[in-house]
């Protein structure tokens, strides 16, 4: 059985706990920092014997200027590159795009640990798979359509996969 204590505990310890959220469909739901300036939610879904990691991110709005100025096929080819890179990770991803631009708007990636396989380790193993899911993706962007400079920007529950 998974602990809300423990798993708290290991999240506190490690300094990347921000806060609980009340949530009416999970036994409990935090809100991680990890690593710095990036947010997480950690949640145990209400009768279910797995812990869930998951990251949202909102493509940011020069991201998307740069991949509207892109043609129908290279955004094609991002779309499927971006799901076999995500795939590599081992993780669970949920692409939305729109669909009259076939531009992506946000992207969701998740990682269950059931029951029989929680622990501390592999607490953070799926905190850094998830976290290098997003990131990939996030390159293979700037890899395909170029970088944006960019202010850096003090973290939020924005992502937060609940709000």
């Amino acid at each position: 059985m998974i602990k809300e204590e423990t798993i708290k505990d290991w999240i506190v310890d490690e300094g990347i706990f921000r806060e609980k959220k009340l949530d009416d469909n999970a036994d409990f739901h935090y809100i991680v920092e990890f690593p710095k300036d990036n947010i997480m939610d950690v949640v145990k879904p209400r009768e279910k014997d797995f812990i869930v990691i998951a990251c949202a991110t909102q493509v940011s709005p020069q991201h998307l200027e740069l991949m509207n100025n892109s043609s129908p096929k290279e955004r094609s080819e991002f779309l499927l590159d971006a799901n076999m890179e995500i795939n590599k990770f081992l993780v669970d991803c949920q692409l939305a795009i729109d669909q009259n631009t076939n531009l992506l708007q946000q992207y969701v990636i998740t990682y269950q640990i059931f029951n029989d396989g929680v622990s501390k380790n592999s607490l953070y193993d799926a905190l850094k798979r998830v976290f290098k899911a997003k990131i990939q993706c996030v390159w293979l962007i700037e890899k395909t359509f170029g970088t944006i400079n960019s202010v850096p920007v003090e973290p939020s529950n924005e992502n937060s996969m609940f709000i």
